[in-house]
């Protein structure tokens, strides 16, 4: 029985992630459903299309992604399912799922119009609830993806900024603010080889430079440090606190990374 997460801007105030988990038992009580957050800021496509590709791959061949960040509720835009080699990406055709499929090898992609696998009548502002989480359930049991609907040819795709070398520097932004204030950015882990010895200039509410270590403990605390991430980006953040509070950081803010020797 393949494992289904949930990615979602509902928070936990209301009802609507938990609403998606009953629909799903109700179709398939042996259904295993893990959250992978529902604290998406409201509407932030990239921010969702974020968490769901730093998560993703680490769960077992055959896992159900569905990823419900959906401003667009109602709208024309498509509901589709995603098969790759290793997972089924479920989700808003409006981008969310196209950082986690940039890494992965597509088989095939399809629409939902088959109503028979959805909620009668789908209402016009929960699709995570009628669309989305029945046709999880579905495919958890065992329906074949085809079955759905139409197959597409691809999915909408998000504008990533990508990181770019100048010389031995490299110029990089913010893409990402964990609950910790930490600022991930687009700078590859894999860019900073041999600049064991540098330093990053962050443009937050003033100029900053704070130095490349490899642990947040490796400066005093209160102090900003630059850190090659767990979600394989580097991060900017301060000893025991928040480098977006306390740098000014936001979502496009400006690095330099740059060597001191």
């Amino acid at each position: 029985m393949p494992i289904i997460t949930l990615t979602s801007d509902f928070g936990h105030k209301d009802w609507f992630g938990g609403t998606m988990k009953g629909v799903i038992l109700g179709l398939n009580p042996r259904a295993r459903i893990v959250d992978l957050t529902h604290d998406v800021p409201g509407g932030d496509i990239r921010a969702g299309s974020f968490a769901l590709a730093a998560s993703c791959r680490f769960f077992p061949k055959g896992t159900i992604h569905v990823a419900v960040v959906d401003p667009g509720v109602g709208s024309a835009r498509k509901a589709v399912a995603v098969q790759t080699a290793d997972f089924i990406f479920i989700g808003p055709d409006n981008g969310v799922l196209s950082l986690a499929l940039a890494s992965e090898e597509i088989k095939t992609i399809q629409s939902f119009e088959n109503e028979a696998y959805l909620l009668q009548p789908p209402s016009r502002t929960f699709h995570g609830r009628d669309i989305f989480a029945p046709v999880a359930a579905h495919l958890s049991r065992g329906v074949p993806i085809r079955r759905f609907g139409p197959r597409l040819k691809d999915v909408a795709r998000l504008g990533w900024p990508k990181a770019r070398r100048q010389g031995r520097s490299i110029q990089g932004e913010v893409i990402y603010i964990d609950r910790f204030g930490n600022a991930i950015s687009n700078i590859g882990n894999e860019l900073l080889s041999g600049l064991s010895e540098a330093v990053c200039n962050v443009v937050g509410n003033v100029r900053w430079t704070c130095p490349l270590r490899g642990s947040y403990a490796a400066v005093p605390a209160g102090r900003p440090v630059a850190v090659p991430g767990s979600t394989g980006f580097l991060e900017i953040a301060v000893n025991g606190g928040s480098a977006a509070n306390t740098l000014g950081l936001k979502i496009g803010s400006r690095l330099l990374i740059r060597p001191t020797s």
